[in-house]
C-alpha cells in the first residue's frame, strides 16, 4: 500500500485499482480530538466534542482538495441496505445505510469505521464505485453480495471485472466471538469455508476473510487487502474493542476521478 501524508494528515491508498478510482484510508493521525478519540475522529456520536469533530472534517476535506457538498455518508446501522447516490445527495446524511455505490465523477463517498471491515468496489469497465461498512451482522446479512448484485443490476457491473479492497479491520488475533456469531458467518460462506478457530476453549473470527471470501462466491477474483489489523495498530486506526469502546472513528473515501 501507498502511504500519503499531506497537510498533517496521513492516509493509505490501494495499488491495484489505478488512479481513476481515487480513494483514502484515513488514519487516526493529524486531527484536533483530544484522548480518548485523538486525533482526527470522524465520529460525531462516539462523545467527542462536537467542534472538534467538525475541525477534523474540515481538514480532511481541505487535504482531499473536497468541499461538504461533494460528500454523502450515511447512518450506519450494521445492515445490509444498499444506496445508489448521484450528485443530488451530495451534502446528504443517508438514513440507515451500510452501504453505496455510484456511478458519479467527483461525489465522494464517506464511511466511518473502528473494527469493521471496510470494502471498496471499482468497476473500472462500466467506471462505477462501491463502498460498504461490514461489520459481523452486516456481513452476516449479506450486505457485500448485495453490493456486488446492486452494482450488476444499476450500472451493468461483471464480477469477474471487479476490484476489491478490503481495509483496515480488527484481526482474527483479537477478534473474540460466541459460537453464534461463527455460526451465522459461517452459514454465508463456501461449504468448506474457515474463517474461525478455537484457542483455550473461545472463539476468534477473520472477518476479512470472511468478506473475502463472500467475495469470491459473488464472482470476484480481484481481491487486495490492506494487512491492517485495527486492534493491533491503533497508533494508526480506531479500535473499539482495543480501546473498550472509548474510541473514535476512522473515514474511508472513495471517489470516480472527474
Amino acid at each position: 500500500m501507498q502511504r500519503i501524508a499531506h497537510r498533517g494528515l496521513v492516509w493509505y491508498r490501494f495499488a491495484g485499482p489505478g488512479p481513476a478510482f481515487e480513494h483514502a484510508l484515513v488514519t487516526r493521525l493529524g486531527g484536533v480530538s483530544a484522548p480518548p478519540f485523538a486525533a482526527l475522529n470522524l465520529g460525531s456520536t462516539v462523545g467527542d466534542d462536537p467542534a472538534a469533530v467538525a475541525e477534523n472534517h474540515h481538514r480532511l476535506w481541505d487535504a482531499l482538495a473536497l468541499s461538504p457538498e461533494q460528500v454523502v455518508s450515511p447512518h450506519q446501522v450494521h445492515g445490509k441496505r444498499v444506496a445508489q447516490v448521484s450528485t443530488a445527495r451530495g451534502g446528504c446524511v443517508i438514513a440507515e445505510t451500510d452501504a453505496f455505490i455510484t456511478a458519479t465523477p467527483g461525489l465522494a463517498l464517506l464511511l466511518r469505521f473502528a473494527d469493521c471491515t471496510p470494502v471498496l468496489l471499482y468497476d473500472a469497465m462500466q467506471r462505477a464505485a462501491g463502498l460498504i461498512h461490514a461489520g459481523w451482522r452486516g456481513v452476516a446479512a449479506g450486505v457485500v453480495p448485495a453490493t456486488v448484485q446492486a452494482m450488476t443490476g444499476a450500472f451493468g457491473t461483471r464480477p469477474a471485472t471487479l476490484w476489491a479492497g478490503i481495509g483496515p479491520a480488527i484481526g482474527p488475533e483479537h477478534y473474540e466471538v460466541g459460537r453464534e456469531v461463527v455460526a451465522a458467518i459461517a452459514a454465508t460462506l463456501p461449504e468448506g469455508t474457515s474463517v474461525a478457530e478455537q484457542r483455550a476453549g473461545r472463539w476468534y473470527l477473520d472477518m476479512p476473510g470472511a468478506v473475502a471470501a463472500q467475495l469470491a462466491r459473488a464472482g470476484v477474483s480481484q481481491i487486495e487487502r490492506s494487512g491492517f489489523c485495527t486492534a493491533s495498530r491503533t497508533d494508526l486506526w480506531y479500535s473499539h474493542r482495543a480501546e473498550q469502546g472509548r474510541t473514535g472513528r476512522f473515514g474511508v473515501v472513495v471517489r470516480l476521478a472527474e
